[in-house]
């Protein structure tokens, strides 16, 4: 089999609420969660290579990323094998690019694992359906599921149950990091309640900016609290963001660090993002618009 070198987008993964509503015989924790993806990615770049895997990790946090054989890439690579042998060439070159901060919120290492699977389910001759990945990509980790689809969605359970949006308003994001890696153990374990009210429903259709503003008015993130006790630079970013001009609702994403702005234009986003890299120099800032639908 030989193939074209090919690339995939890992776009981050962005919860604009997200609700902690028990905790399982397992030890997992039941969880409800609006998410978005922003269009700033890491990207997992392919092509067929001559005797053996070789895997290299670039980029800007390509460092803290590492390139070990735990890396979510590599892992994915095994289960897709163990899953559908021969299709897949026996020997890859696969780069990682990284340019999302690592242990920040946004999905990074699952995104790249779910990049993973949909480039390869793309180049063999049998055809995988999104709905083959599924399994495979829950298999490993409970964000690999929504990363899969990488458009607007709702997510319940440990992440396994998906209810992807038909409609979704046009919005952007600012994405701001302070650089402290934040492990999301350490939050659960600081979180003082772990039986808590789930998200409303959502308005059907949701079109409008206005109505999502509503909607997230009712809703949190119960990690940010502790989060925020234990990197209290959170804090900051989360007051600072929130009064740029046109924000819609500041909050953190994920069990941190980073944190988000919701604007309704590119150009507010843009201005926010300045404003923001002035007042907060030494920190990771990016503008992106929200994937659609």
């Amino acid at each position: 089999m030989s193939i074209e070198a090919s690339v995939e987008a890992a776009p981050a993964k962005v919860n604009l609420a997200l609700h902690v509503t028990g905790r399982r015989p397992d030890g997992y924790h039941e969880l409800e969660s609006l998410v978005v993806f922003a269009d700033v990615a890491d990207e997992v770049l392919v092509r067929q290579a001559a005797r053996k895997d070789r895997f290299k990790v670039s980029g800007p946090f390509a460092e803290a990323a590492g390139s070990g054989e735990g890396n979510l890439v590599l892992r994915a690579l095994r289960a897709f094998r163990e899953r559908w042998p021969g299709n897949a060439p026996d020997a890859l070159e696969i780069e990682l690019i990284k340019n999302l901060p690592v242990a920040a919120g946004l999905g990074g290492g699952s995104a790249d694992a779910a990049a993973m699977l949909r480039l390869l389910a793309g180049l063999g001759e049998a055809e995988i359906t999104m709905a083959d990945l599924m399994p495979v990509a829950l298999s490993l980790g409970a964000d690999v599921p929504a990363c899969l689809i990488s458009r607007p969605i709702e997510v319940r359970g440990v992440g396994e149950i998906l209810h992807p949006l038909r409609n979704f308003p046009a919005l952007h994001l600012v994405l701001v990091n302070p650089l402290v890696p934040v492990v999301t153990a350490d939050v659960f374990r600081r979180l003082e309640s772990r039986q808590n009210p789930p998200m409303p429903p959502l308005p059907d259709p949701l079109t409008r900016p206005a109505q999502l503003g509503l909607w997230l008015a009712e809703t949190r993130n119960d990690l940010e609290p502790p989060a925020c006790a234990l990197v209290p630079a959170i804090g900051r970013l989360i007051d600072g963001i929130g009064r740029c001009d046109g924000c819609v609702l500041s909050r953190m994403s994920g069990s941190g660090g980073t944190v988000f702005g919701l604007f309704a234009s590119s150009a507010q986003a843009h201005q926010a993002a300045h404003d923001v890299r002035a007042q907060f120099p030494g920190t990771w800032v990016a503008a992106a618009p929200v994937i659609g639908c």
